[in-house]
């Protein structure tokens, strides 16, 4: 795919009209996972067919135009994005993007004991890892499909590479793990990575179970560990939405993702790149922009997908309303949404 360019002066940063600058992206490479997970997709999907999917030339474009943009963050999501066949070729890549500060990877952990080294060798900085039970009959319930001692592998092997930072992700749901709080944090503790509890979002319906009945408030959750341990606020921040704090002596941090209970808005710097093109522009909205229309209409014009993406910022809005029965919430799943 060729590339063009245009005399048209592009800005070198993305200011929205709130005055929020973009920074980061969260780009999904597939909508296809592995697992199931209750909160993320149905049991029994359908998955977007191989022509609506950006291809993986599409996607380091995407990736280009923003850093271009002065995106200095990428996140690489899915689905799962390793189960992509040939993904690291363009995880190579785009490790070798200039202006690109971190690039960093979403993953539920059960491909890592294949690709921790190749990613480290690639220049991926640190990695998420979804983690909801660490009892394996539990752990199946919530994945549906998946096995715990794979992505308890997957987690050694990643902290064999040396990573700047592993984080590992649990979303706490009524009646699903609320009561394993602390032997996660214990988990996390003990491997020496940080770890985060994130508030259940409705986000299509995928759940076997009514989402207002399960959804865990993380002022919950921080009370159940402030009993046991002491919990120090952290000055540190990344890319992400995590409040983070640290445990008195220990190497770990525990962070907060609320976006139920305590909303981030007011200092987004995010916006998600779809597998299938589609730039949202926040998690809890519709407001998109189709960059795969303008791909392969424009036939690769770098300008052409930059000057898309800036006006887009005008369509950033303000706030999400997640449970607000006065607004229309989101029917897209969590796997189509990008991780």
């Amino acid at each position: 795919m060729s590339v063009s360019h245009s005399a048209d002066k592009l800005p070198t940063e993305l200011i929205d009209s709130f005055g929020r600058r973009v920074d980061y992206i969260r780009l999904s490479v597939t909508d296809r996972c592995d697992f199931r997970c209750v909160y993320c997709m149905t049991e029994d999907m359908t998955f977007l067919p191989r022509d609506q999917v950006l291809s993986l030339e599409e996607i380091y474009l995407v990736a280009q135009a923003f850093t271009e943009l002065g995106v200095n963050k990428i996140r690489l999501t899915g689905g799962e994005p390793l189960v992509r066949n040939n993904v690291m070729s363009l995880i190579d890549r785009l490790g070798k993007l200039e202006g690109l500060k971190e690039l960093l990877l979403t993953t539920n952990g059960a491909q890592l004991d294949k690709f921790a080294k190749p990613l480290h060798a690639a220049g991926v900085n640190r990695i998420n890892i979804s983690i909801d039970s660490l009892d394996a009959e539990r752990f199946q319930r919530i994945s549906r499909v998946g096995k715990l001692e794979k992505v308890l592998a997957g987690i050694d092997a990643a902290r064999a590479q040396g990573f700047d930072r592993l984080r590992l992700n649990a979303v706490i749901m009524k009646g699903y793990n609320d009561d394993e709080v602390l032997v996660l944090t214990e988990y996390a503790l003990e491997k020496e990575v940080d770890i985060s509890f994130i508030e259940e979002m409705p986000l299509g319906n995928a759940s076997d179970h009514d989402r207002e009945s399960t959804v865990c408030s993380n002022d919950w959750v921080r009370g159940v560990l402030e009993e046991h341990y002491e919990l120090i606020a952290s000055a540190e921040t990344t890319a992400g939405p995590s409040r983070y704090y640290q445990v008195a002596g220990k190497r770990s941090r525990i962070g907060f993702i609320s976006p139920v209970s305590h909303n981030f808005c007011a200092d987004c710097n995010r916006v998600r790149v779809t597998v299938e093109g589609r730039l949202l522009l926040c998690l809890g909205n519709e407001h998109s922009v189709d960059l795969r229309a303008i791909l392969r209409e424009q036939k690769g014009d770098l300008d052409a997908l930059k000057r898309a993406i800036v006006a887009s910022m005008d369509l950033k809005p303000e706030r999400h309303f997640f449970y607000d029965k006065e607004h229309v919430q989101p029917v897209r799943l969590m796997n189509m949404t990008g991780g």
